[in-house]
């Protein structure tokens, strides 16, 4: 999967050259993140399926850090504190930069079991898990849940993919905040409607770019089957293969007259939640 997306879709559609996997950028010159508001919760979107999630408990987490994506913010400077990483799956765009910023920050990773095996995170920061695991990191408490999708891994481009156990997508609930819900790579699944009756998402932040994930259509549904909770789009326009747009997703809420709003956010733009 790494090596035929990567080759094909990064390189030949996107005239990209070099490795997909950046270094942070340096720090002579580079843009610093700004500290979160006292007392908030802050959501900064890096571009395809990365956050950077900050709590009002002291809390970062990042969340599929492929932070050199080519819609990543330019000139920003990556966290320099990170509590946790959450992968999703194996494929390249989601792990991403993962090792990287866990090197940089000294972060816990925390994923499918097989997945975070694969990724050489030193034991004591690799904490692998399945669907129904729960984990806190200070104010936030993490819940692995389902997702429609397939799971992968190369270290690099020359390496075969491997098994790398299921996919998934988190529900972070935050004390004296939101509720998030971010999907990973996912397709309509039924299953949403318990991750609705169980958790009561506030935000959900789900594919729209189809061909690998969701379209605009069936986020539509998907927000219905969630509770109709505000969805934050993501996985959308990084390659010319994945078409949905923020506007496609809000022509396909009004036509099934859902009550859940679109937040679309700026890469790079901290959103108080």
């Amino acid at each position: 999967m790494r090596n035929k997306l990567m080759a094909v879709v990064v390189g030949a559609l996107l005239g990209l050259s070099g490795p997909a996997v950046a270094q942070p950028p340096a720090k002579g010159g580079a843009k610093k993140e700004a500290a979160a508001p006292a007392g908030k919760t802050e959501l900064t979107w890096w571009g395809h399926a990365a956050f950077i999630l900050r709590t009002p408990g002291g809390a970062t987490l990042a969340i599929d850090p492929w932070l050199s994506n080519p819609k990543a913010p330019q000139g920003v400077q990556w966290p320099e504190k990170v509590d946790a990483i959450l992968v999703s799956h194996g494929h390249f765009d989601h792990v991403g930069d993962t090792k990287a910023l866990q090197q940089k920050t000294g972060a816990q990773v925390f994923g499918c079991y097989e997945l975070i095996s694969l990724l050489g995170i030193p034991q004591d920061k690799a904490m692998g898990g399945n669907v129904g695991g729960t984990f806190k990191v200070k104010d936030a408490t993490i819940h692995f849940v389902e997702a429609v999708h397939s799971s992968s891994y190369a270290a690099d481009e020359k390496s075969p993919s491997q098994y790398a156990g299921a996919p998934m997508g988190f529900v972070i609930e935050i004390e004296n905040g939101p509720t998030l819900y971010h999907g990973g790579d996912t397709g309509l699944f039924g299953g949403m409607s318990l991750i609705a009756e169980q958790f009561k998402p506030t935000y959900a932040l789900l594919p729209i770019g189809g061909h690998f994930t969701l379209d605009p259509a069936g986020a539509a549904q998907a927000a219905r089957l969630l509770g109709n909770p505000t969805v934050v789009p993501m996985h959308y326009g990084t390659f010319p293969l994945l078409t949905g747009s923020p506007d496609k997703l809000e022509a396909e809420l009004k036509k099934t007259k859902s009550a859940a709003k679109v937040k679309s956010l700026e890469a790079g733009k901290a959103t108080a939640l």
